[in-house]
């Protein structure tokens, strides 16, 4: 409710269900005194700028009720993207342009809790064929002294098991309205995160975003799609990848303006012929 204060998460309430996690516990730089002195020696510096960086990817899954908000929608929310909940319908997530939200995440190491307050970060959503599909974070948040706390206990029921990205989960994969053989999909939300630490305000704030999507897809003849033409008439494209199918399961993945870049190559996958696709 209020930037950097911290809300005191609970493991009943609050618990994400992670993997791949990288702490970088003090970030930030080290000013040196910059001391004339009458001897050799290294300098003395005081440490600056300090925030918290946490990394981890955690499993795409809805939360298996249409119209509920699965248990990572906090996460999604601190990287400069609206929730809007239509009860038993849908959960629609979609970037904005201002007022950010940001979170206060506590991480346990056996009795050591630490605490990033006020943290915003970025995310790519990464689809890969015969894999799970993830949410790939990376945050910022305040620091705070690392202190011994009892540990909470984690409910994580509202994660669900996974489906992996195969024909028969991930029905659609569409580039224009035609429909391709995808090997793999990202989507980066791109988001330039700042330490911004001013004499009467410290902050993480999110500054801007250069969205861009990766797809690697079968080629297909020309006469049915042309990237090279695409690139060069700067078209815009519609994306559009679906994964679930039963509903509270499905997700879909919504790119109506996606210009496609100039192919930077060509891929030989198991002697078949391959697109790397780029969008913005």
């Amino acid at each position: 409710a209020a930037y950097g204060v911290d809300p005191a998460p609970t493991g009943a309430a609050n618990a994400i269900l992670a993997t791949n996690i990288v702490l970088t516990p003090m970030e930030g730089q080290d000013v040196s005194r910059e001391l004339e002195l009458p001897w050799l020696a290294a300098q003395a510096t005081i440490p600056a700028g300090l925030h918290v960086r946490l990394q981890f990817r955690v499993e795409l899954v809805p939360s298996g009720a249409a119209g509920t908000a699965p248990a990572w929608g906090p996460l999604l929310r601190a990287c400069a993207v609206a929730e809007t909940v239509t009860p038993a319908t849908s959960v629609v997530y979609n970037p904005v342009s201002d007022g950010h939200e940001s979170v206060t995440i506590h991480f346990w190491i056996g009795g050591t809790r630490y605490v990033a307050r006020g943290s915003r970060g970025t995310a790519v959503l990464r689809f890969t064929a015969q894999g799970i599909p993830y949410l790939e974070f990376d945050f910022r948040g305040l620091f705070a002294l690392p202190t011994e706390e009892a540990r909470p206990t984690p409910v994580l029921t509202a994660f669900l098991k996974p489906d992996l990205v195969t024909s028969a989960k991930t029905p659609t994969f569409e580039i224009g309205a035609q429909s391709f053989v995808m090997r793999s999909f990202a989507l980066d939300l791109g988001n330039a995160v700042e330490t911004r630490f001013l004499v009467g305000s410290e902050t993480v704030l999110i500054t801007d975003k250069t969205e861009g999507a990766t797809a690697q897809v079968e080629a297909v003849p020309l006469s049915t799609f042309d990237p090279f033409t695409a690139a060069l008439d700067q078209s815009l494209l519609a994306v559009e990848l679906v994964h679930g199918t039963v509903a509270g399961r499905i997700a879909t993945l919504n790119l109506p303006t996606a210009q496609l870049q100039r192919p930077a190559g060509l891929e030989n996958a198991q002697d078949v012929l391959e697109w790397p696709l780029r969008f913005v």
